[in-house]
C-alpha cells in the first residue's frame, strides 16, 4: 500500500480516536455533574435508562478505541491493509468502510458463514 493512503488512514483512525476520547470524557464530566436526587420514580427510571443506554455505547467506543490502535501499531509495522488470514491486500473500499478491518472480504464472508453454519 503507498504511503500516501497509509497516512490518510493513520489520519483517519487518529481523528476517530481523538472523537472517542473527547465524548467519553463528555459523558463522564456529564454524569459527575448531574443531581441525582430526582424523587419522582418515572423521572429517575428515565434517567438512569439514559446513563445505561450511554454506558453501552461508551463500551463499544472502548472496545472500537482498541482496534484502532491495534489499527495505527499495524500501519506503522508495515502490516496496515493486509488481511491476515490470507495474505492478500485488503480492498481499499473495504479499508475506507471499516478500516480498524484484518480481513478481506472474502474471509470474512468465509467467517461468517462458518459462524453461521454452528449457531444452526
Amino acid at each position: 500500500m503507498e504511503k500516501e493512503l497509509q497516512e490518510k488512514f493513520r489520519q483517519q483512525l487518529i481523528e476517530k480516536k481523538d472523537e472517542i476520547l473527547h465524548e467519553a470524557g463528555k459523558t463522564l464530566s456529564d454524569m459527575t455533574d448531574q443531581n441525582t436526587n430526582i424523587p419522582d420514580p418515572n423521572d429517575r427510571a428515565t434517567v438512569e435508562s439514559g446513563r445505561s443506554f450511554e454506558l453501552r455505547i461508551r463500551d463499544r467506543e472502548r472496545k472500537l478505541l482498541s482496534k484502532i490502535e491495534a489499527a495505527i501499531q499495524r500501519i506503522e509495522d508495515g502490516e496496515f491493509g493486509l488481511c491476515e488470514e490470507c495474505g492478500e491486500p485488503i480492498g481499499e473500499k473495504r479499508l475506507e468502510a471499516r478500516p480498524v478491518t484484518t480481513l478481506c472480504i472474502d474471509c470474512k464472508t468465509l467467517q461468517e458463514n462458518k459462524e453461521k453454519s454452528q449457531a444452526s
